[in-house]
């Protein structure tokens, strides 16, 4: 809610998530739902895996960094910012658990939830 309040004060925040409430308005609603499930699996499971190597326990800084830049990339920094915090958590799911079920849930989870909860909260 207090990110709501501060987004919504600053144009180019407040526009940055229009861009991506926009994006949720095309197309077909199951498939979006679908895309918006699978995604956070496969980001999960994927290029992070390789990343750590072989270590039984993931830094979770290097993934946080890595999910960060690969998304500051896209020029949202809405997006970025939820990244890094993402990135964090998924990334300490990982140490903690030394498995990926934890990340994969609350990644898909966290998305989901911002599919059906942004054009709530800013639409």
């Amino acid at each position: 809610m207090l990110g709501r309040l501060v987004v919504r004060q600053i144009p180019f925040l407040k526009e940055q998530v229009s861009t991506v409430l926009g994006h949720a308005d095309q197309g077909s609603g199951r498939l979006l739902v679908l895309i918006t499930a699978v995604n956070p699996v496969a980001e999960e499971l994927l290029p992070w895996r390789r990343l750590r190597g072989h270590s039984r326990h993931p830094v979770a800084g290097t993934t946080t960094a890595a999910y960060a830049l690969a998304t500051f990339a896209t020029g949202n920094m809405v997006l970025a910012s939820a990244a890094v915090l993402l990135g964090l958590v998924v990334g300490l799911e990982r140490r903690a658990s030394s498995g990926v079920l934890a990340p994969v849930l609350t990644h898909v989870t966290r998305s989901l939830a911002m599919l059906f909860a942004l054009p709530l909260l800013f639409g």
